[in-house]
C-alpha cells in the first residue's frame, strides 16, 4: 500500500500544478488584452498619444475620429482578435490534452475568468499605466468565440442601433445589455451568465461619460468630432 502521507503529497502537487496552469491561462488572457492596439497604431501612423485626443480612449471609435478609417478598422479587428485568442487559448488547451491535467468541469469557468481578465486588460492595460479602451471590440471577439450565434446576435443589435442613432457608444451600450438576454437563451450555464453580467456591467460603466453626453445631447455621431 502507498503510505497516506505520500498520497496526500501527490494530491497536493497535482492541485498546485493545476492551479498554476489555470493562473497561467488567466494571466495570458490579461496580458493579451493589455496589448494597446489603438495607442500603438496612433503612435506609429501619426506620432501621437491617442489618450491626449478626443475621448482619451485607445479604442477604435476614438482612433476613427483622430487618425482615420483605415487605422480604426485595424484597431477594431486586432482588438476583436485579442478576445478570440483569449477564449481560444483555453478551449485549445482542453482540446489538446488539458482535460487530462485539469478537471473538465473547470473549462467553462476558466473561459469566463480568462475572458473577464482580457476585458479588464484591454481597458486597464499594464503597458499604459492601467488606461485603455472601453472593451466593446474585445468583448465581441470573446462572444464570437464562446458561441458564434451569441456574437452575431450581439453584433446585430449593435449594427441596428448604430444605423438608427449613428452613435457608437449608444450602440455598444445596447449590445452590452442584449448580451445578457442572448446568453440566457443561447448559453445558459452559470460561468457564462456570470461573465455576461459582469462584462456587460463593466462595459456600461466604462461608457458612463458617454451616457452623460447622450442624455445631454452632446455625444458625437459618426462623422462628427468628439
Amino acid at each position: 500500500m502507498i503510505p497516506d502521507n505520500i498520497c496526500q503529497c501527490s494530491t497536493g502537487f497535482v492541485m498546485t500544478f493545476s492551479l498554476l496552469i489555470s493562473f497561467g491561462l488567466i494571466l495570458f488572457a490579461y496580458l493579451l488584452g493589455s496589448i494597446p492596439t489603438g495607442y500603438l497604431v496612433a503612435l506609429v501612423l501619426k506620432g501621437i498619444d491617442i489618450r491626449e485626443y478626443g475621448s482619451g480612449s485607445t479604442g477604435a471609435t476614438n482612433v476613427l475620429r483622430t487618425v482615420g478609417k483605415g487605422a480604426a478598422l485595424t484597431v477594431l479587428l486586432i482588438d476583436m482578435l485579442k478576445g478570440i485568442l483569449a477564449v481560444a487559448s483555453v478551449k485549445l488547451f482542453f482540446i489538446y490534452g488539458g482535460g487530462e491535467i485539469l478537471p473538465i468541469q473547470w473549462q467553462d469557468w476558466l473561459i469566463a475568468i480568462a475572458s473577464l481578465l482580457a476585458v479588464l486588460g484591454h481597458s486597464k492595460s499594464i503597458w499604459l499605466k492601467f488606461s485603455g479602451g472601453k472593451s466593446a471590440a474585445i468583448s465581441l471577439g470573446i462572444l464570437l468565440t464562446m458561441n458564434p450565434f451569441l456574437g452575431l446576435g450581439t453584433l446585430g443589435v449593435f449594427v441596428i442601433v448604430l444605423s438608427i442613432s449613428k452613435i457608437v457608444s449608444l450602440s455598444s451600450i445596447s449590445a452590452a445589455i442584449a448580451v445578457n438576454i442572448l446568453m440566457w437563451l443561447l448559453q445558459p450555464t452559470a460561468p457564462y451568465i456570470v461573465f455576461a453580467i459582469i462584462a456587460a456591467s463593466y462595459v456600461i460603466i466604462r461608457h458612463r461619460s458617454n451616457i452623460d453626453r447622450i442624455l445631454s445631447g452632446k455625444e458625437p455621431r459618426i462623422g462628427q468630432t468628439a
